[in-house]
């Protein structure tokens, strides 16, 4: 999808095309999230979006997908997530991925989970399904929706700023951001590694 489609769609169909867009991505159904983000902030640099509109629409669209996955886990319950789930990139793995992230801290993998992409779509319906406290889930997943959404939004405007980025290539930006996060996953990996071989080493001495 290139720049040219998105402010299409946005001239046709308002703001509410960015609210869709971050709402569809969270309950799994595939959307260029973290590219969009960056590409309305650019495009605000460019005053071609306002930024206060952009920044409220992908908020809600987020917050909103994110209630709407936990009501889904909540109410209709694992097995039917697990035998349907398929379908919108909920798989077996990633729920026992996320059950592990989630054992070492609900807080922060509500908040911090945005951040980790196929994550934030099983997150919700995993805190559903497990009936994790709704209070907790509302103002955690509010929190992790703004500190997603915002500096994303912001970073895009400044990075437009500063080096006169072309709104075309933005799409691309996704793509960069996943491979950060695998450089950045295998280096903790490695670094996790050598920490445990180290701590055996003292053991057998």
């Amino acid at each position: 999808m290139n720049v040219e489609t998105i402010i299409n769609y946005i001239n046709i169909y308002g703001y509410f095309v960015i609210f869709l867009f971050l709402f569809l991505g969270i309950i799994g159904i595939p959307a260029p999230e973290e590219s969009l983000l960056f590409l309305i902030g650019v495009l605000s640099f460019h005053h071609q979006l306002s930024s206060g509109l952009t920044m409220l629409c992908s908020s809600l669209g987020a917050f909103i997908g994110m209630q709407t996955a936990y009501s889904i886990g909540k109410y209709v319950g694992s097995p039917f997530i697990k035998k349907y789930g398929k379908y919108i990139g909920i798989t077996d793995d990633r729920l026992e991925k996320v059950s592990r992230i989630y054992a070492k801290n609900v807080r922060k993998t509500i908040v911090f989970g945005f951040y980790l992409p196929g994550i934030r779509q099983v997150s919700p319906y995993f805190a559903g399904i497990n009936k994790i406290p709704y209070r907790m889930f509302f103002l955690f997943s509010l929190l992790g929706t703004v500190l997603w959404t915002i500096p994303i939004i912001v970073g895009g405007y400044y990075a437009g700023k500063v080096f006169h980025i072309n709104p075309d290539y933005i799409p691309y930006a996704g793509l960069v951001f996943f491979i950060l996060f695998l450089l950045y996953v295998l280096v903790m990996s490695i670094k996790k590694r050598k920490k445990e071989s180290t701590e055996l080493d003292k053991n057998k001495t």
